[in-house]
């Protein structure tokens, strides 16, 4: 699938959480845990944060 499932937007937002709140975790790690791709953690992530209007420091 294009990871774009609740699965995938939600690791996607728990990554997000992750930096936002200085409990960073690797795309890896909530991937793992999530049970999808790492690519889909990057994709996903990138496209939410850019429609949420979240600037990331990365």
């Amino acid at each position: 699938t294009s990871g774009r499932g609740p699965t995938g937007m939600a690791a996607a937002a728990i990554y997000i959480a992750s930096i936002m709140t200085n409990e960073r975790r690797t795309q890896r790690e909530v991937a793992d845990v999530a049970g999808v791709t790492e690519v889909t953690i990057r994709n996903r992530y990138k496209e939410l944060a850019d429609k949420l209007g979240i600037d990331l420091e990365i």
